[in-house]
């Protein structure tokens, strides 16, 4: 093996344990190869193809001979053994805590969570929530390229997929309920800007053509406060944050008695009225993405399922590509989907689950309606639009998606 050093793996730790006696002149001295071993383990999971089989290794390892009193990296000091756990993503957690128990209990700690958060480690996240999942999301972590389960939404009425506001904690990996919308509604449009969670439009029982009320939730008080109300009451709407802005989008842009969008200013809480054309259809479950605050690409189903973006803020949008077919392995012609969720993370798009239908080759008419948990995943800045297929989502997740969102960590 290489000679390796802690500082040369390591670049982001503090000077005074990257200089420490912790350096690795020959791996095969006694007294340094499982410390050695071990962090080339926690680091080089993310870079290594040989990450696996090392952790499987280290498993049997650690259950050979795992004294009770164990530190958490042998040799390692206990602080500079969380920080390394720390580093790596959600995703690898679960193979982790299979390690050892000390592992296990540390990753499930406090500790352990608020150590991450201290940091800002929250990981990227992309959360998916299907048909067929029975109110239950799932979560992509894109480094380690693994969906995971998370807890079920607590709920106080068991007939109902969910009633009220929660939240998911990505640190401690658990949602809490919190305090609900002045104004019950269901349809509306939600977005979050600098750290707080904008909503407006929508509908309720005693309000069903629409509202104009909006409102601005701040996690750190874990208050709603009312805003003013738009200028034209929305519901079936959908919610984009694009340049520090609340875009609320009516399911009737597109059409020619529906040209106008109604935008919040977060900084003087005034609306306006702003006079545009989005390519959106009546027809269609329309969905937008915004990447890097500054470029808004939608798709668009006009019998071929279209990405289109635009330049300028008021712009014509052009074709950047089109989502790809889907091929199953029993059936001989590509097939359109729909049902899918759009989501982007980072710098790409991603295309979710969603159904095809499946038409026998006999001409009777009948066909079979295959949900879907494939993901489809592209950068939309490189041209012709390439895409590349993950890993599927996990358990019983696929189908038509219900909600999709993301989280991403700040650098």
């Amino acid at each position: 093996m290489p000679n390796v050093t802690i500082n040369s793996l390591l670049p982001s730790l503090p000077h005074s344990h990257a200089q420490s006696d912790m350096t690795a002149t020959n791996c095969d001295s006694p007294e340094v190869t499982v410390p050695c071993l071990v962090v080339l383990v926690v680091v080089g999971v993310c870079v290594s193809p040989f990450g696996n089989f090392l952790l499987s290794f280290l498993f049997i390892f650690f259950h050979l001979r795992e004294p009770v009193n164990q530190c958490v990296i042998p040799g390692l000091p206990d602080d500079l053994a969380l920080r390394c756990l720390a580093k790596l993503s959600h995703g690898h957690h679960g193979v982790l805590e299979t390690v050892s128990t000390k592992w296990r209990d540390l990753i499930r700690s406090s500790d352990f969570a608020n150590f991450k958060a201290r940091e800002g480690w929250c990981g990227n996240w992309l959360f998916v929530l299907t048909e067929c999942s029975s109110n239950e999301w799932v979560a992509y972590d894109p480094e380690a390229d693994i969906w995971h389960p998370l807890p079920k939404i607590p709920t106080t009425h068991a007939d109902r997929k969910h009633v009220g506001f929660s939240c998911f904690d990505p640190y401690r990996k658990k949602w809490s309920r919190v305090a609900s919308m002045r104004t019950p509604r269901s349809h509306f449009a939600c977005s979050v800007i600098s750290g707080k969670v904008y909503v407006a439009g929508g509908l309720n029982l005693s309000c069903t053509r629409g509202l104009a009320l909006a409102e601005v939730y701040d996690p750190l008080t874990d208050k709603w406060e009312e805003l003013p109300p738009m200028l034209n009451p929305q519901m079936n709407c959908l919610g984009l944050s694009y340049k520090g802005k609340f875009y609320v989008l009516s399911d009737r842009v597109g059409l020619p008695d529906q040209k106008t969008s109604e935008v919040l200013s977060p900084a003087d809480r005034n609306w306006c009225t702003v006079e545009d054309i989005w390519p959106f259809s009546r027809e269609m479950q329309f969905a937008a993405q915004v990447i890097r605050d500054d470029r808004v690409y939608t798709v668009v189903d006009l019998g071929e399922s279209l990405i289109k973006t635009r330049y300028t803020d008021k712009g014509e949008w052009h074709n950047v590509g089109s989502v790809p077919s889907v091929i199953l392995p029993d059936h001989p012609r590509p097939l359109e989907a729909f049902g899918y969720g759009f989501a982007s993370l980072r710098h790409e798009l991603y295309i979710v689950g969603g159904k095809v239908l499946k038409w026998e080759e006999s001409g009777a008419g009948r066909f079979d309606i295959v949900k879907l948990g494939l993901v489809r995943v592209c950068d939309p800045s490189a041209m012709p639009l390439t895409w590349r297929e993950i890993r599927p989502m996990c358990g019983s997740a696929y189908g038509s998606i219900v909600g999709c969102a993301s989280l991403e960590e700040k650098y």
